[in-house]
């Protein structure tokens, strides 16, 4: 034997046998294939894509309205540097979800109080703007809870 080569070895390969939770996703699949994509063929020309012929797919134009036609126009014409803002707000919510151990009010208010933060960073104008709208309502909401409870007090 050469200290440089080895036998040949036989391998074969094996399948391994599907899982029924495999069996019932591909059954799943399979079943909503053409819903899914009757789904695809709708968004995409609702988007306007030349994929395909607009002949074969009928979509009610109530779905088409101005809100959903800005917001594609929006997303496929970024002003400069929008995705890489919006990928660290996404950031700082997951780093918001990994902090936020143990208790479900932490899950919530993590998350979405870091995803402000760093909005507030990129957007400090809007940002302001929704401190002081939110600020006004939070005042409105405790002076009518405590008025509520000043009747309870004086009532009893």
């Amino acid at each position: 034997l050469s200290l440089y080569s080895s036998p040949a070895r036989e391998t074969k390969y094996v399948e391994n046998p599907q899982t029924q939770l495999e069996e019932g996703v591909s059954r799943l699949r399979h079943v909503m294939e053409p819903y899914t994509a009757w789904c695809q063929l709708g968004f995409f020309f609702f988007l306007g894509t030349e994929l395909i012929d607009s002949s074969k797919v009928k979509v009610d134009s109530s779905l088409c309205s101005d809100f959903f036609s800005e917001g594609c126009e929006f997303l496929q014409n970024p002003p400069a540097g929008f995705y890489p803002r919006l990928g660290v707000i996404g950031f700082a919510g997951i780093v918001g979800l990994f902090l936020a151990r143990g208790s479900r009010i932490k899950k919530l208010v993590y998350p979405a109080g870091l995803m402000g933060i760093g909005a507030s960073m990129y957007y400090p104008q809007q940002a302001v703007s929704i401190a002081k709208v939110a600020g006004t309502q939070l005042y409105d909401w405790s002076l009518q809870g405590y008025i509520a409870v000043e009747s309870l007090w004086k009532d009893n």
